[in-house]
């Protein structure tokens, strides 16, 4: 059984009372949702929907101290509590083309592949099948952004 996670919104809750030019000052960007898809919140793993209050930043969503230790763009919502912890396949990652990344306890990668959103249950089970292997992180493919942690259940 597979485990979904999301990032915890205590740790973006307080930039959301941030100025504009204060979040600018540290690369971050207050946006409004105007389409979706297409703002996938990595709070709730759901797309936002428009008219919703947004940052985009850069996260470090690879903290292990390997060479791939990783940070990249992403997008959470404002004024959300849950964070998505489910064995369900999260909203947000249904209807993509998914990268998905395996990392063995040191953070190192052992494998990787391609799955669209209707594959990728599969191909995170059969990753999480392998002893070597001890988490997986998933990407949107086309822009690269990081989406979810995946772990044993």
């Amino acid at each position: 059984m597979l485990r979904y996670t999301g990032l915890d919104a205590t740790q973006f809750a307080p930039l959301f009372d941030l100025d504009d030019a204060t979040l600018a000052a540290q690369g971050i960007s207050r946006v409004i949702c105007d389409a979706s898809p297409g703002f996938p919140c990595r709070i709730t793993l759901e797309d936002a929907e428009p008219g919703e209050t947004l940052l985009l930043l850069s996260f470090q969503h690879q903290d292990a101290a390997t060479a791939y230790r990783a940070k990249g763009p992403i997008f959470v919502r404002q004024k959300v509590s849950r964070t998505y912890d489910s064995h369900e396949l999260p909203p947000v990652m249904r209807t993509r083309m998914l990268s998905v990344r395996a990392y063995d306890a040191g953070g190192m990668m052992v494998d990787a592949d391609l799955a669209d959103g209707t594959a990728v249950e599969v191909l995170c089970e059969k990753l999480l099948a392998r002893a070597d292997i001890a988490y997986l992180h998933v990407h949107n493919a086309k822009p690269g952004c990081y989406a979810a942690r995946v772990e044993r259940a």
